[in-house]
């Protein structure tokens, strides 16, 4: 009896010590680590970032298969915010606060990015950003996977003003109306200040999310560029509205030799479904193309198409890979590296052990996340819109470049330190 009695005593003190977190190891070993990702999955941004769910879902499977992080299984919980910002606020907070993630991999648009911010910074989360961007912060709480002005959009400009790029000397600066494309204008006017570009040779014109009816733009920029020196355009355009925009770029007949335009919010998957024959020779600066040859990004490609079949996607046999997908892939291994450097996943931790994470990447380059600006160094590379929807890369950077989160062209940056604020 005397036996039984000891036996029920230690059964209630297990269920107890389970119940308040103190069980033993081999219950922990059990669980998973579980890791949010937050896209639009319906709405005017749903073009764009729903290749990037996939993407992360993919990169969690592969991880998995390889043995997870630390022995756990990495379990992801998938939220939809739907194009709507506000939304992104609520929707980290349920992941942080209801679901308990670990960590978040998640937003396209900046203002996405900025309204989820506070919430990050209160609830002390981790957020993995895959997107160029229009720098101008640096926060604890965030690692920048894409690329800063520097890495994209400064270089495209450089391209276009060069003989190669065709000696454009009046620009278009032609973006969707919110933060990332007015404050990337504002660092492109300032460097083509910088270079003797008066403002009268600079046209700047914004429309809202899911515009449609380019005509009326088009026809101005056609007006613009007739006036006696060479235009290029450059293009913030964002979401579902780059395919109204492109195909009436056909229709008017405004080809690259006369009016090049380069973009930096469309990619190989953006022009799927689009015919782009009309649009062969216009641009597009990113850190990443899936034309660019070599074994790594060979594999990457074949992993997302066999991922896409498995997955029964929407037109699996015609899926792309693309810069963002690349950054969502290499953010995601390195936060898998930080973790197993840290022996936790504990924010702060895990934050230290990012500094110096190396991580070989599609683009064919060893991609360094800096010591101390928690932004990747990244190459560069401009292609040219070929008629299978694909780039030509006909300018790129030797090597990675370091991330400039606060451009030198904007007064008063030089006073900025080059390191999150801990607070």
């Amino acid at each position: 009896m005397q036996t039984r009695r000891n036996f029920l005593k230690m059964t209630v003190l297990s269920s107890l010590l389970t119940l308040s977190g103190l069980a033993s190891f081999s219950v922990h070993a059990a669980e998973t680590i579980k890791v949010g990702i937050l896209h639009s999955l319906s709405g005017t941004m749903a073009i764009s970032e729903t290749a990037l769910k996939e993407t992360a879902l993919m990169t969690i499977a592969q991880i998995n298969k390889s043995g997870g992080v630390m022995g756990k299984m990495l379990e992801p919980v998938v939220v939809d915010p739907a194009s709507n910002w506000p939304l992104f606020a609520e929707r980290s907070r349920q992941l942080l606060s209801k679901d308990k993630v670990d960590v978040v991999f998640g937003c396209w648009t900046s203002v996405s990015r900025k309204s989820v911010l506070p919430v990050f910074k209160e609830l002390n989360g981790l957020l993995f950003y895959p997107v160029q961007y229009e720098g101008e912060e640096l926060e604890k709480n965030v690692f920048y996977t894409g690329a800063a002005p520097n890495q994209q959009a400064i270089p495209a400009v450089e391209y276009l003003m060069s003989k190669d790029g065709g000696s454009a000397k009046r620009f278009v600066l032609l973006g969707t109306d919110y933060v990332y494309p007015r404050t990337t204008n504002k660092i492109l006017r300032a460097f083509l200040h910088s270079k003797g570009i008066k403002d009268a040779d600079i046209m700047e014109e914004y429309t809202p999310f899911g515009h449609s009816d380019y005509q009326t733009i088009i026809a101005k920029i056609k007006k613009f560029a007739g006036e006696g020196k060479k235009t290029a355009v450059v293009s913030t355009i964002n979401g579902d509205s780059n395919v109204p925009f492109y195909k009436e770029l056909g229709n008017a007949g405004l080809k690259a030799t006369d009016v090049p335009v380069v973009a930096f919010s469309v990619g190989e998957e953006e022009l799927r479904g689009v015919d782009t024959k009309p649009l062969m020779g216009h641009l597009a600066a990113w850190n990443y193309f899936q034309s660019i040859k070599n074994p790594t990004n060979t594999a990457f490609i074949k992993m997302y198409r066999d991922w896409a079949k498995s997955q029964k996607l929407p037109n699996a046999d015609t899926v792309v890979t693309n810069d963002p997908m690349e950054a969502t892939y290499i953010g995601i291994h390195m936060w898998k590296q930080a973790v197993e450097k840290a022996k936790s996943t504990d924010v702060d931790k895990v934050i230290a052990a990012m500094a110096g994470q190396t991580f070989k990447a599609p683009s064919g380059f060893v991609v360094k996340m800096d010591e101390k600006n928690h932004h990747l160094h990244k190459p560069v590379f401009i292609g040219e819109v070929k008629g299978d929807g694909q780039f030509n890369v006909v300018w790129k950077t030797k090597g990675p470049i370091r991330a400039q989160p606060w451009s030198p062209y904007i007064p008063g940056n030089d006073k900025k330190k080059d390191v999150p604020d801990s607070k």
